[in-house]
């Protein structure tokens, strides 16, 4: 569908791509992976038609569409959010229009018997039907679900723009793009503003709804749910596999090893050749042999070994400075904004060692709490930090608050005292900024680069309590590994706010949700949150149920929890594949039938329109009810 031929991306004389080559099909989910800076947004950049490369081209067929959510974004401010959002239905609305020019001609006019009497008419059912084709008439309907999925409530949607956050704005705007439908979907940290909620509910979309993706993300558990092919991109060159990530770190090892192997093998048998030229080579009885051995050595064919960028995210804490045993302690604590509860009634100790994480929706008050905890912000209620404690805090914003005119040198060198001033270099090259990287500017540094050097900053003073809020956001896999890594040896008190499932999995041991203006505490780690919450909303379903029987209502027939949970899941799991497979049905039915409609050379019969829309529709109920039943 799109091909990418000896691509070619050169800057200051260092070369991004060298001559890359792959080919886009349809429906083909595909992972951009690499470290940061190794030409990931660039790649998307240049698909978006957005960037030119040095040389060679993306071939894009002019009937496929390709739709572009990039990290950083622009919305109109004059808009509120629903109508925002309609503004994918652009060219719907300009059908309409037309439509409504058409029936004021057609009521004025009274050439009933002319030529262009009937061209009016043949233009005005085929403006009808073009608008029913799509979706004219349940478009709004496809709206409101889109902007609920993705964590909005039916309130905002007559809200301004300009009250929401920028993670907001970034949600209004992946709204427009996925309700627009395009043929190739690029996505550049799409859930970097999302909760957990919103991000299963874009996992499903991509699943069952999407077209061709291409998506780059640091979220580990998200990719490995969404995509089946996975392109490495290192030192300039690609790497393609057909597998989901998980599948792909695992291959990339064997192949590595393979090569490996077969290097040593080959300098083996190379070194033995040479070493018999040399002994033989003035002796004039082996002279046939040793012409023999030089004339092998010029054919073989030399075995490469793939380069790999070993520059590593070394990251050690200093030894924490021992605390109080309980660093944070609320009783009752409130906040609201005017008449607006954020949060109350929040009462819990979190105690010396502990590593908890903050989850929940956007907006319920998981940043607004370690504000009331960094005292940057008033509130109501008992809030009290405990003896000896030293805060580090890196906030969602801090990568954006680096002074842009600094070099990553002078970045650090400013906020840097006493003796770690003489190890600023090797700080900094711990971290990836290695060589000439050090007298980069802040401004022309990609937002992992900017993360990691503000990183740096909470680095330079030994601290007992973190507060990490969205830590991982811009952060490759390796460096969120590492980080990772890090934060299970701190041995101070960590509180981290996240939405990445795969970074809180094995670090956390305890979940406070917040959510509906609480702040409730669940024991264990995030899967066993997650899991949790799946078997209350199940619980939820049960009661509902109960409470329509016993109204007199008819009630949808839904799941009921049982002791035989696993047979429950099995179940389930072949609920789920036979739906799948009527899904895969309806789409190769409708496909059919779209093509029917843009091959045929005569005007489409009304039958076919209505077969496309009833076909359509049963699709449309069987997403629903696969979403529905996945979640």
């Amino acid at each position: 569908m799109v091909s990418v031929e000896k691509l070619q991306v050169s800057f200051g004389g260092f070369t991004l791509f060298d001559e890359v080559s792959f080919v886009v099909n349809r429906k083909e989910r595909i992972a951009l992976v690499g470290k940061n800076g190794a030409g990931k947004s660039t790649m998307l950049k240049i698909f978006a038609g957005l960037q030119t490369p040095t040389s060679g081209f993306v071939n894009v067929p002019r009937e496929v569409s390709i739709g572009y959510l990039p990290q950083q974004m622009q919305l109109s401010d004059n808009r509120t959010v629903c109508e925002e959002a309609e503004q994918a239905f652009e060219h719907i609305h300009l059908l309409e229009r037309e439509l409504e020019t058409l029936n004021r001609e057609l009521e004025e006019r009274t050439d009933y018997e002319s030529a262009s009497w009937q061209k009016l008419i043949d233009r005005h059912t085929r403006v009808n039907e073009e608008i029913e084709l799509l979706g004219g008439n349940s478009y709004q309907a496809e709206l409101e679900r889109t902007l609920i999925g993705l964590g909005f409530k039916r309130t905002d949607f007559e809200r301004a723009t300009a009250e929401f956050s920028g993670g907001w704005r970034m949600r209004i705007e992946l709204a427009k793009l996925l309700l627009r439908r395009p043929d190739v979907l690029l996505l550049d940290e799409p859930t970097n503003h999302l909760d957990i909620e919103s991000i299963q509910w874009l996992e499903t979309f991509i699943a069952t709804r999407a077209n061709a993706v291409i998506l780059i993300s640091h979220d580990k558990a998200f990719i490995d749910a969404t995509t089946t092919r996975t392109i490495e991109i290192e030192m300039g060159k690609i790497y393609d596999y057909r597998v989901n990530y998980s599948k792909y770190v695992v291959l990339r090892q064997e192949r590595r090893e393979q090569q490996l192997r077969s290097y040593e093998n080959q300098q083996k048998m190379l070194a033995d050749t040479e070493a018999f030229i040399e002994r033989f080579r003035y002796k004039a009885s082996k002279a046939v042999q040793v012409q023999s051995r030089i004339k092998q050595l010029e054919k073989i064919e030399r075995i490469e070994v793939d380069e790999t960028d070993t520059a590593l995210l070394n990251l050690k804490f200093p030894p924490a400075p021992r605390s109080g045993s309980y660093p944070v302690i609320l009783e009752g604590v409130r906040k609201c904004y005017g008449e607006h509860i954020v949060f109350e009634g929040v009462s819990f100790t979190i105690a010396r060692g502990d590593k908890v994480a903050f989850v929940g929706k956007n907006g319920e008050g998981k940043s607004t709490l370690i504000k009331c905890i960094m005292r940057e912000t008033d509130y109501e209620g008992t809030l009290q930090i405990g003896h000896n404690v030293q805060t580090g805090y890196f906030a969602q914003n801090q990568a954006q608050l680096l002074d842009e005119g600094l070099s990553v040198f002078d970045t650090i060198d400013y906020v840097a005292t006493g003796a770690i001033r003489t190890k600023i270099r090797d700080l900094l090259g711990a971290f990836m900024f290695g060589g000439a990287a050090v007298d980069k500017k802040v401004k022309v540094l990609s937002g992992g680069e900017r993360s990691r050097l503000a990183m740096i900053r909470l680095l330079l003073e030994p601290v007992n309590l973190l507060i990490l809020d969205e830590p991982t956001n811009h952060l490759d896999m390796r460096s969120k590994d590492v980080l990772k890594n890090a934060l299970r040896e701190f041995n101070g008190t960590l509180i981290v706010v996240s939405h990445d499932r795969e970074f809180l999995d094995g670090l956390v041991d305890k979940v406070y949700e917040f959510g509906n203006g609480r702040v409730r505490e669940h024991l264990g780690g995030i899967y066993e949150f997650l899991e949790h919450k799946q078997l209350e909303s199940l619980h939820e379903l049960d009661r509902k149920a109960g409470r329509e029987k016993k109204s007199g209502k008819v009630a949808v027939q839904t799941p009921t929890l049982s002791r035989q949970q696993g047979k429950n899941d099995t179940r389930k799991q072949r609920a789920l594949a036979s739906l799948e497979a009527h899904i895969t049905q309806l789409e190769q039915a409708l496909a059919t039938l779209e093509n029917q409609l843009t091959t045929t050379d005569s005007a489409p019969s009304p039958q076919l329109y209505t077969d496309y829309a009833n076909t359509r529709e049963r699709l449309n109920a069987a997403m629903e009810e696969w979403a529905t039943l996945h979640s």
